[in-house]
């Protein structure tokens, strides 16, 4: 039977039909845009057409509640779903990960997801760990740096640091400060750097991205351990758009990894990238949808 899971966050929204056996059958996503019920409705449009389902599932991040809320129940109302539940995005990243990705099979698990957002899920036993009051897995908060900045406070440590905004943000302050990178034109304006920019640019050589996404390297190895050595898992997965640059990020964050964690944890824990791309939170609502809330 074919599932429906939406992934909505601060980006827009993104819908996938996903078949039994955890194959997207196919996808949208839609830019939020101020609208975060027209978002989620668009991108349920795009992937799934007139199609009707049985069970659905709108993942989403724990912020903005009224949004999430309204986007709920206008998807409620929509006569073509039979039941729609909201799940934690956390969870779903790592439920899909157990399900058809990296950490297929896996009993503990950990899914550290970086796009536009940061957060964690995590999978104790076998099954997703929400924590006391449901806020388990706010990754972005990790504190990694000791000084004290704004969009720390703002955004999380870890978030300003290793978000697609984060990583632009810091090659560009390095830019401003006088240090010269190619960068820059192929952006054409400081403010249009984004993290795809920096890690091309690290691929073609250029020295500051490099600087940049070694950097990213360590925050994200520094986070990881600190994941591992609270949770012990087996693995720990990192995904969302930041795993297109796993050719770069992979191997350096094992390194970080393996200096920082006690070797009794660093000896058995895997560190591995997602296969499941921009998905991986849409696929994993899939999985969730009609599972009784734990």
């Amino acid at each position: 039977m074919d599932a429906l899971g939406i992934h909505l966050n601060r980006r827009g929204a993104r819908a996938v039909v996903v078949s039994g056996d955890g194959t997207v059958r196919s996808n949208a996503e839609v830019p939020e845009a101020g609208d975060a019920v027209r978002a989620a409705h668009e991108a349920v449009r795009q992937a799934a057409a007139d199609r009707s389902f049985e069970v659905a599932a709108l993942a989403s991040h724990g912020y903005d509640a009224p949004d999430v809320e309204a986007a709920a129940a206008a998807l409620r109302s929509d006569r073509r779903f039979g039941q729609l539940q909201v799940v934690s995005a956390g969870a779903a990243a790592v439920v899909a990960e157990e399900w058809v990705g990296a950490a297929k099979g896996a009993r503990h698990a950990i899914c550290l997801w970086i796009g536009h957002d940061v957060l964690a899920g995590i999978l104790l036993d076998g099954k997703p760990w929400s924590g006391a009051h449901g806020l388990a897995g706010a990754a972005a908060w990790l504190a990694l740096n000791p000084v004290e900045r704004q969009d720390y406070r703002k955004f999380g440590s870890l978030a300003a640091e290793v978000s697609d905004k984060g990583i632009a943000r810091r090659l560009a302050w390095r830019i401003q400060a006088g240090d010269s990178s190619a960068v820059l034109e192929r952006a054409g304006d400081l403010d249009a750097i984004t993290a795809t920019h920096v890690f091309d640019g690290a691929r073609h050589g250029d020295g500051v991205s490099i600087s940049v996404v070694r950097d990213t390297a360590k925050y994200i190895g520094m986070a990881i351990s600190n994941l591992a050595a609270a949770i012990d898992p087996e693995v720990v997965v990192l995904g969302g758009p930041v795993a297109l640059a796993g050719d770069l990020l992979l191997e350096p964050v094992r390194q970080e990894c393996a200096r920082r964690l006690p070797p009794a944890i660093a000896e058995q824990f895997r560190c591995e990238i997602s296969p499941l791309g921009v998905n991986g939170v849409a696929i994993g609502a899939a999985r969730l949808a009609g599972r009784p809330p734990r």
